[in-house]
């Protein structure tokens, strides 16, 4: 870590929390409050009797349980849905505006998210909780394209693996903060749970104040917007030296490559071979992180606990654990990932994450006939959680910027992106309503998907660590 100082490690800061702390936040938020919201979306827009505050007036319509199930798994997946579309823009935004700036310009939509969200109680309208859930959707799928873009891109060689993690060590961070924020004797109660969903606010501030003092990325100054001198002033201050000769060298060699081909189309994306196949593996590691169902443990962890037979506060105890095991095991990998490399940590991720839900799903099943199972169902919980942070949780969003060149980047980034968010929109939208239907039966699709995902990163997926984005294409090419 000799190659990182204290410019750099301002940068990582400035550009990784202000963007990952509202994906992981508004992932986590409305985990350990569910029962609560539920139990406002079952009588939202009922006002209370004007002779009477405690009785609601009789035009107020009760809502059934059925219904309460949709409008919260919609409540929760909508999130996703706008994920999808701040996703599918990363390409544009970040050769439009670059990648900072893009950064900057994406807090508008956490803001408009965080005053929907906290609005929501008081006009009585679950409406707008879905509003501003799908515009907080918006900005994560916006973050979670170009933040790991940035950080790569203003990271050097031997650290980009470890730095690159950074996003989703936030995010893991901020998962932990809400589920703490999301107890009963915190904000994730009936009176204070708007204030709880409006916090993610507070981050987009905080980088707007930080951000704008550090450089936009070397390599689009170089590459796209074509303006040398502005990349060397930022290498120079990313790496406090004047000796920045050889890997501004590098860029400008790759720009002199980009310069005799075409930027890079949707069509030609789909149809030259070279690039096709780093895209399908890209999409892959994306499906290979939602759909081994990472997100059906942050978004119900705490009614999976009491699935197992815990109490509403030990459930919710539980949750916190999950996310503290969480953020340790992320610690872990920025260690481990430029030691080890990603495709080894990949594969021993989905390997542990695969032990951990065969056990929850057999655990769960029994917990009626053998109480003490539900100590066991925890435990798998957290062991599925020690596997998605191994390798899962960070190498997917940061491995399409090691498998394109700058030409072939912002586009790639933004199909692998959209990729991700649809996957965790789907397992966002069907994962109660299934469970309800065939109870623990339902992480039987997960273990279908973990094993197939194993066997793909084992048999098509390259190693990167320590290669150029020129000598992992090679490996395309046979």
């Amino acid at each position: 870590m000799r190659e990182l100082n204290s410019h750099l490690a301002f940068a990582i800061f400035a550009g990784a929390f202000g963007s990952a702390f509202q994906h992981g936040y508004n992932t986590g938020v409305l985990n350990a409050p569910q029962h609560v919201l539920e139990d406002w979306i079952s009588t939202s827009g009922c006002n209370p009797s004007p002779s009477n505050s405690s009785e609601v007036s009789t035009e107020c319509i009760i809502r059934e349980d059925y219904m309460v199930t949709m409008i919260w798994a919609f409540v929760v997946s909508i999130y996703c849905i706008g994920g999808m579309m701040g996703g599918s823009m990363v390409g544009l935004v970040s050769s439009y505006f670059g990648r900072k700036k893009g950064l900057l310009l994406n807090n508008l939509f956490v803001a408009v998210a965080g005053i929907l969200m906290g609005m929501s109680k008081n006009v009585g309208s679950f409406q707008f909780l879905l509003a501003g859930r799908l515009v907080a959707g918006i900005n994560s799928g916006l973050n979670g394209g170009l933040c790991p873009m940035y950080l790569s891109e203003v990271s050097p060689l031997s650290l980009r693996g470890a730095l690159g993690t950074a996003y989703q060590l936030i995010v893991c961070c901020s998962i932990l903060f809400s589920n703490l924020m999301g107890m009963q004797n915190a904000l994730g109660n009936k009176d204070s749970w708007p204030i709880l969903l409006a916090m993610s606010i507070g981050p987009g501030v905080l980088q707007l104040l930080t951000l704008p003092w550090c450089p936009e990325s070397p390599n689009y100054l170089i590459n796209e917007a074509q303006d040398e001198e502005a990349a060397r002033q930022s290498l120079i201050w990313l790496r406090k030296t004047k000796d920045v000769s050889a890997e501004l060298a590098a860029m400008k060699a790759e720009l002199e490559t980009l310069k005799e081909q075409d930027r890079v189309t949707l069509k030609e994306m789909l149809q030259n071979k070279m690039l096709r196949r780093p895209l399908v593996v890209s999409m892959m590691m994306m499906l290979a992180q939602q759909l081994s169902g990472i997100n059906a443990a942050m978004f119900f962890s705490t009614q999976i606990f009491l699935s197992a037979g815990l109490d509403a506060d030990a459930s919710q105890m539980a949750s916190v654990g999950m996310g503290g095991v969480n953020v340790i095991m992320t610690f872990v990998s920025m260690v481990l990932i430029d030691m080890s490399g990603r495709k080894t940590l990949m594969l021993a991720g989905l390997l542990v994450m695969l032990c951990g839900t065969s056990l929850l799903m057999f655990s769960l099943i029994l917990v009626n006939t053998i109480s003490w199972l539900s100590y066991v169902a925890i435990f798998a919980v957290y062991l599925f959680i020690v596997g998605f942070a191994t390798g899962p949780g960070s190498i997917p969003w940061f491995f399409v910027t090691e498998l394109f060149t700058q030409a072939g980047r912002p586009i790639a980034t933004s199909i692998a992106s959209t990729v991700n968010w649809t996957a965790n929109f789907t397992v966002g939208l069907l994962f109660s309503p299934v469970e309800d239907l065939v109870g623990p039966y339902v992480f039987i699709i997960f273990i279908v998907a973990q094993i197939l995902f194993i066997l793909y990163v084992y048999l098509a997926v390259p190693e990167t660590k320590n290669k150029s984005v020129e000598e992992v294409s090679k490996s395309f090419k046979y």
